[in-house]
């Protein structure tokens, strides 16, 4: 098998052989460290949860079919797991502060081109935010599209369901948003002479104009 060959294996080659790791490394740091800096504000833990992502690679390469998607979308997945268990990890922790023990520093350069990345993603890391609300299965296809600009059926494979299962969520998930952004219709003004609202009185006015018309026999 050539090299072209062994770098086609995707994940499960790469996890295989240091080098070709190193290359698939290389190929999607940017990517992933942009999906992680969408979902957490501190440069350290954007470093730290990059580094888990691409270990976790290691032990689920053996999960990617490239028929289902590409290693981006695939890798979104892997990223998505680690990012949610770092987020019940530390909401079980009884101090914050003990997330720094035993993390690794970071020189100035690292920090600023953390804190650059950070900059970029905020508008991403707002979004994510408004999505908080929804239940989780339609929380997670709506961020992976509308957010990290992933299709449906690669949203569908870094996530595991089925396409169908995916659109249905999808609509929910935007049927839901659509119905918290307009909110309830505002009511209408009351008519404090009468003690009406203003509307219904109208309506009530052009209902009874009309019954009279019809009744009258005019057109």
């Amino acid at each position: 098998m050539d090299r072209v060959e062994r770098i086609r294996g995707g994940p499960a080659a790469a996890a295989r052989d240091p080098q070709l790791f190193e290359e698939f490394y290389r190929r999607h740091v940017d990517a992933v460290t942009r999906f992680v800096a969408r979902r957490v504000d501190d440069p350290h833990t954007v470093a730290d949860l990059t580094a888990e992502i691409f270990v976790a690679v290691l032990d689920s390469a053996h999960t990617y079919r490239p028929a289902l998607g590409g290693e981006t979308a695939w890798l979104y997945g892997v990223a998505r797991n680690v990012v949610s268990s770092e987020r019940r990890r530390v909401a079980r922790e009884a101090q914050r502060d003990q997330r720094i023990l035993g993390r690794r520093l970071l020189g100035a350069d690292d920090i600023t081109r953390l804190e650059e990345k950070l900059d970029a993603e905020s508008p991403g890391r707002r979004a994510v935010a408004a999505l908080q609300r929804l239940p989780e299965g339609e929380r997670a296809v709506m961020e992976l599209i509308a957010v990290d600009q992933l299709t449906v059926t690669e949203t569908a494979a870094a996530l595991g369901i089925r396409q169908v299962t995916a659109r249905v969520r999808l609509h929910r998930a935007r049927k839901a948003l659509r119905a918290e952004t307009e909110g309830p219709a505002p009511a209408p003004p009351l008519d404090y002479a009468t003690g009406t609202d203003t509307a219904a009185g109208a309506a009530g006015a052009a209902t009874a104009a009309h019954g009279a018309k019809a009744i009258g026999g005019e057109a």
